[in-house]
Formats: C-alpha cells, structure tokens, sequence
C-alpha cells in the first residue's frame, strides 16, 4: 500500500555525478565509470536502458545553468527549454552499460571518432573528478523502467543488429538472457580492434562485423541478410497473419523508432537500432523482404547519417 503523504518520484531525474574511471576499450571505445552518492537510487533494469548526459557549457560558472539539476526534479527538461538559448548545456542520449547501485557507480561506454561532437569530445578528454549531469531513471519510481525499448515477451528466438552506437544496448541485453533462449546478433564496428568481449550466455551467437573501408551499414545489411536467408522457415512461423503496408519513412526529417508492446505468445522477436538509414534498411528488408510480422520488430534509429544529434 502506498502511503498518502509518500513522495512521488519522478520517473527520469537529473543526478550530479563525477568521473570515477575512464578506460579505453578499444580504438572507438571508451568506457567512462560515474560515481554519485544518489546513484545508490538508480534505476537498475540494465538492458538498452536509455538515459541523458548534460555536459557542461563554457562560459558558464560551474558549466551548467539552473534546470533543476540538483533536485530530484521531474520538470528538468521543461527548465532545460525554459532557459534562453545561450544557456542550454547541449545533452545527449546514451545507453547504460552496467549498474552497480551498492558501489554508487553506473557504467557508460562512449564510441568516440575524429570528428566527435560535445559528448565525443567531452570522453576523449575525460578524467576522474570530472563533474557531469546525467538523467536517468530512479529505481524507487512505479514508472522506473521508462526508457527501455526491449520487449520481446515469451520470444525466444531472438535477432539483434546495430552499429556501434548501439553496441552497449546489445551486449548489456545479451548479457541479461535467459541460457535457454536461441540468439543471434550482429554488431558492425569502424575496425577488427573494436571488437569486445561481452560476456554472453551459451545459446547467442555474436558476430561482429568489421566496416574497414565500406560504406556505413553497408556489411550489417548483408551480414543480415545472409542470416535470413538460412532461416526462411523460422521466419516464415513469424510472419503476420494478414499483408502489411509498411509507411515511408523520410530519415532526414522524421524520429525512425517504434518499440512494439509486449509480445505475449510465438518464438520470433527482433531488435535494431543504429544509423537510421541502416535501420530502415534492416526493417523493410524484415518485413517486406521476409514478411516478418511488424508487431515482432523493435526498430531505433539513433543517429543520422551526415546529421549532428540534436538536444532537442
């Protein structure tokens, strides 16, 4: 019974953390370890949890401006938009890689290029005691497991693919299964030397697929589309019960995402998030190449191709 003078937790509230550990996983990779005394209420469902990191804005004393960020405040974001424009410490979105509420610590691993934008950059320079905000959920919350996009209900025979933006989402879920469930799942890196090693049960099959000189997603798609092809009688058990009509989608000017409710019955259910051209690309080929029902097929499309995320 939930007392009436019990205080409402908000869902996703901002947390004051500091760096405790960098560590460079791989050229691309780099794991950055947050401690807080708050984190010990930190949403723990793991998974393709999402969550934001506010990084801090020159010019500003203490880098950040006032958008309730030292509260356990739900209104952040209306603050955030509140403010003048000039004062937005730019956020990003990122997925939780591991959690660990008794030592305070929350894990988040950055993939960081060339050309990295504020959150990029932010990792590449990276040191203890560093100072950020990060939004994430509060495990004392009804709605604590907001944010996550991974539904496959009773399905046990389980198909994930995605870039390396979404690499953490995948082997954290990898990491999570059930030893009984059939997997297979297929990760597209920039080189071989950002190959990881998860720790996976017996019954998932990670294949990594380095790009090296090849378009992006170009090697993902064919990596899944030689899978469906040695699988036509699985998929064929997936498909929907009647035709489908998939809309068009135009990548450059519409959110590339739908997280199908959760599946109560049949063994078949796929994951993909990434570039959203590659998404897209991923989808169709599903359900309108191998006619896969819809409802069985988790879509995001993270990033756009030759397009700068945006705080809003």
């Amino acid at each position: 019974m939930t007392r009436l003078d019990a205080p409402v937790r908000p869902a996703y509230r901002p947390y004051t953390v500091r760096v405790a550990a960098v560590d460079r996983l791989a050229p691309h990779f780099v794991r950055v370890t947050f401690t807080g005394d708050e984190l010990e209420h930190f949403g723990t469902a793991g998974l393709d949890q999402r969550i934001k990191l506010v990084f801090p804005l020159p010019g500003i004393p203490g880098g950040y401006a006032d958008f309730g960020q030292d509260a356990a405040a739900g209104d952040w974001y209306d603050r955030w938009r509140a403010l003048p424009a000039a004062e937005r410490n730019p956020f990003r979105t990122y997925t939780v890689r591991r959690v660990d509420a008794d030592a305070r610590e929350v894990d988040v691993d950055f993939v960081v290029h060339h050309d990295a934008g504020p959150a990029g950059s932010w990792a590449d320079d990276a040191t203890p005691g560093d100072e950020l905000v990060l939004v994430g959920p509060d495990e004392r919350s009804p709605a604590s497991r907001v944010g996550l996009d991974w539904h496959p209900g009773t399905a046990r025979r389980l198909l994930l693919a995605g870039d390396e933006t979404a690499a953490p989402a995948i082997c954290g879920i990898l990491e999570s299964l059930d030893p009984r469930c059939d997997v297979d799942a297929f990760i597209e890196v920039p080189a071989a030397a950002d190959i990881l090693s998860p720790r996976v049960p017996p019954g998932v099959r990670l294949t990594w697929v380095p790009r090296a000189d090849a378009p992006h997603g170009e090697r993902l798609v064919a990596a899944v589309a030689a899978w469906t092809r040695r699988h036509p009688t699985l998929l064929a058990r997936a498909a929907a019960p009647r035709p489908q009509v998939l809309e068009e989608i135009d990548v450059d000017s519409e959110l590339l995402w739908d997280s199908p409710e959760v599946i109560t019955e049949g063994e078949f259910y796929a994951w993909m998030a990434g570039e959203s051209g590659t998404v897209k690309t991923l989808r169709r080929h599903l359900v309108t190449g191998c006619g896969v029902d819809r409802g069985r097929v988790a879509f995001m499309g993270y990033w756009r191709l030759g397009q700068a995320e945006r705080s809003e």
